[in-house]
């Protein structure tokens, strides 16, 4: 294992960033908030549309990125005015995951997504490790930028709930290397467990929990960050069930000036997704509040979100939550054993979170009001079960 030591690159990710934040957008359709390869290059376009530089190679842009990655620290300095910085995101060698993994034996498979397989691993300090590997295939550009993408955010992302990054690896493919969750994904802990299921103190942790997350990536990072794929799967769960946001494969910054980006084709899981996002490719910090409502859902009922021999989620809630009959919702496995306090706080904000306009639904900073606060948060004063 070993920490890269290369100078940052002339025209590095987050510079071109800092100049998109900068500059007065335009309206012209360009994807300038998708952090990819293609941006890099044609960022730099010279008048007649031709780059000016060649995109870069993933191994000079992970580089690049690690280098102006704010998660690094500094340990002493040439001056006392400029210290020395030092990635704390690490460059592992493909030996070393290799041999973590098992050589990536099939039985430390722990997820499967649509770009990559996830693998348990144990480096020889003891640390357990989850591998998220998406190995070269000839030609493969849109995953190799998906996974690019996903390295850019994620690298520039420190927060409790948000998954945590130690460092990559792009020999024989490209790898990420995250902390193990202990205890999976919060899918698996609502519908895979056989024995038992997650108690009401537990479930509320978690919907808090994301809520803080999702509040940081719309409202803290220096660039509004949209996950675009908020779902049970994509939650991991700590040692003590503090759950972290994962797989940001397909996040976008979106640049201040700019209210809304659309994406064509549509991306996202099927059951999470915004009607708006669904009909017109929209993509804004409402699309992730109405996925993290469906996710309140499948928290209070413990049902999937689509089931093939049952209604979608929303639907068969939806009429329980307009005549206020919440008791209902309530997932069985609880055995009634929930604080009914809190269990209106997360009905009325998922009620809120799934509304078909998205004008209606409320931000991040609303629902963590009330979540936390509950009927004595300002907004909840106003608020009333809406019906469409």
């Amino acid at each position: 294992m070993f920490f890269l030591d290369i100078k940052s690159e002339k025209y590095s990710p987050r510079s071109v960033l800092n100049a998109l934040s900068r500059d007065s957008l335009s309206s012209s359709g360009d994807d300038a908030s998708s952090f990819n390869g293609s941006m890099v290059s044609s960022s730099f376009a010279s008048p007649s549309g031709k780059p000016k530089h060649k995109p870069m190679s993933p191994y000079r842009f992970i580089s690049s990125l690690i280098m102006n990655s704010p998660l690094r620290k500094w340990t002493g300095s040439e001056t006392k005015s400029k210290p020395k910085p030092q990635p704390l995101i690490q460059c592992f060698t493909y030996n070393e995951i290799s041999k973590a993994t098992n050589g990536f034996d099939q039985e430390n498979i722990v997820g499967i997504g649509g770009y990559s397989e996830v693998y348990r691993g144990d480096l020889w300090d003891g640390r357990r490790i989850a591998v998220k590997r998406l190995a070269k295939e000839s030609g493969d550009m849109i995953k190799e930028k998906e996974f690019l993408t996903e390295l850019g955010i994620i690298s520039h992302v420190s927060h409790p709930n948000t998954a945590l990054l130690l460092g990559c690896c792009v020999e024989k493919g490209l790898y990420l290397v995250f902390r193990f969750s202990e205890n999976g994904t919060l899918y698996s802990a609502l519908h895979e467990k056989e024995n038992g299921s997650l108690d009401w103190p537990i479930r509320y942790k978690i919907a808090v929990g994301v809520a803080r997350g999702l509040h940081y990536l719309h409202k803290r990072c220096n660039h509004r960050i949209i996950h675009r794929d908020i779902k049970s799967s994509n939650v991991l769960l700590g040692p003590d069930y503090e759950p972290q946001i994962t797989d940001f494969g397909l996040a976008k910054w979106l640049p201040n000036k700019w209210t809304h980006h659309a994406v064509i084709p549509v991306e996202g899981t099927f059951g999470y997704l915004a009607p708006e996002s669904l009909m017109q490719g929209t993509v804004d910090e409402k699309t992730d509040i109405y996925a993290f409502g469906i996710l309140l859902l499948e928290i209070i009922t413990g049902r999937r979100p689509v089931n093939p021999t049952q209604k979608h989620i929303l639907l068969w809630a939806k009429p329980a939550m307009e005549t206020g009959n919440t008791r209902e919702l309530v997932d069985p496995k609880l055995q009634d054993k929930y604080d009914d306090q809190q269990m209106n706080r997360l009905i009325l904000t998922a009620s809120h979170c799934v509304q078909q306009s998205p004008i209606l639904r409320p931000t991040m900073t609303q629902v963590l009001e009330l979540l936390t606060n509950g009927n004595e948060a300002e907004i909840a004063k106003s608020w009333r079960m809406p019906k469409d």
